[in-house]
């Protein structure tokens, strides 16, 4: 467990600093702000296409040798990375090039991740577990742009990228001693497009797990503002790489406060309607942060968005968890990493188009309003959810 936990915060680690320094490089490099949506739509394109076949391959080969293998191929694109920093290279397509190979290997680390977790602990552990990982993983996510903004300030992308590399191979140096105590029954025969109709009929035959995961899709997808932290850091509160690190960060540090909160007073009862309060506290937070011009204030309203949404995502983290036998895990945690990876590198997309044509300020607003309308279009769609009381009543039945 803790050689699975050490691996992990090595991964998380690298990939938010890389995020951090890719950004910073391909706005310094354009100055467009459509540079920054290409970013999030080179690693969808690949997890597009490549999830749902990792999600199955979960599910009948082990997991752990799969996640070591994605791993080096994320150290491969640091190196990349490095590569092109070291070269002087002026433009950003290559840039673009490695986060596609980026993207294919984030395609099978993601249900990779999801799915091993469960067969690391037992079941009666699960929920204790999955507290300790997202307190460490939000650490990480912290420690992460922090780092990448101060060694970026230090030694450019060449040095940023070598620590990105560095913590790629550890991790999956790391996942060597990590013991697999409970293996996964293997899924039932049939092609390939059979297994894909049985997790996505599974999915659709519970509500609750629907509607959860798409209401995070489409509140982060309309209404997430990472992907115009550059350009606010840039032109609208005027602070360097070090204060976009800090943006990064700052949900991430209230993400870390309310995942506290959480161990010392985890939620069971009204577990839905606390999830639609919590998305709607998320998309004022980034209405406050669309109209500020204070970096402090910026930095406040970040930090309330990323303690809202700490409690969506552990709620909706409980309900996928605790729903989903085994033997389909992969495949449904591969369909939950399709939503996720839609909403940021798609949402990441949709800011920098609109950044595009409104402004990053009206890009921002319009990101915030439509969080606030589809809290209250799942509200209504979704109301077998929205009256959940406690996660036990979301199980599948015996």
């Amino acid at each position: 467990m803790r050689a699975f936990m050490a691996a992990r915060v090595a991964a998380v680690l690298a990939t938010q600093v890389q995020a951090v320094v890719v950004a910073w490089q391909v706005y310094d490099l354009t100055r467009e702000p459509l540079a920054l949506a290409y970013v999030g739509l080179a690693q969808f394109i690949p997890m597009l296409c490549l999830l749902l076949p990792a999600g199955d391959l979960m599910d009948r080969f082990a997991r752990r040798p799969i996640l070591a293998a994605a791993w080096v191929v994320s150290a491969l694109c640091s190196a990349l990375l490095w590569w092109l920093s070291g070269h002087g290279v002026a433009g950003v397509s290559s840039i673009y090039g490695v986060l596609v190979l980026y993207g294919g290997a984030r395609a099978f680390a993601g249900p990779a991740l999801q799915s091993l977790l469960p067969q690391i602990v037992p079941r009666e552990q699960l929920a204790q577990a999955m507290a300790v990982n997202s307190m460490l993983m939000r650490s990480a996510t912290i420690t992460g742009p922090f780092l990448g903004g101060l060694l970026y300030a230090l030694g450019g992308g060449e040095l940023t990228y070598l620590v990105c590399l560095g913590c790629f191979l550890l991790g999956a140096v790391l996942l060597r001693y990590v013991t697999v105590a409970h293996a996964a029954p293997r899924a039932v025969g049939g092609t390939i497009w059979t297994r894909f109709a049985e997790g996505i009929g599974f999915i659709r035959s519970r509500p609750v797990i629907l509607g959860c995961i798409s209401l995070d899709l489409f509140a982060v997808l309309l209404g997430g503002v990472v992907a115009l932290l550059p350009i606010y850091a840039h032109e609208v509160l005027h602070v360097g790489p070090q204060g976009l690190g800090a943006l990064r960060s700052a949900m991430a540090v209230g993400e870390v406060g309310m995942g506290l909160y959480l161990s010392a007073r985890p939620l069971n009862r009204r577990v839905g309607a606390t999830m639609f309060g919590a998305v709607a506290v998320f998309g004022v937070a980034n209405l406050v942060f669309a109209l500020s011009h204070w970096f402090w204030l910026s930095f406040a309203a970040l930090l309330v968005a990323g303690m809202a949404d700490m409690v969506s995502v552990y709620i909706r983290g409980a309900l996928v968890q605790f729903s989903t036998p085994d033997a389909m895990r992969g495949r449904v945690q591969a369909v939950n990493m399709l939503f996720i990876g839609s909403s940021n590198e798609v949402g990441e997309f949709r800011a920098g188009t609109s950044a595009a044509w409104l402004g990053p300020v009206g890009a921002a607003v319009a990101g915030g309003l439509c969080t606030l309308g589809v809290v209250g279009t799942w509200a209504t769609a979704f109301g077998g959810l929205r009256r959940l009381d406690r996660f036990e009543e979301a199980s599948p039945p015996p």
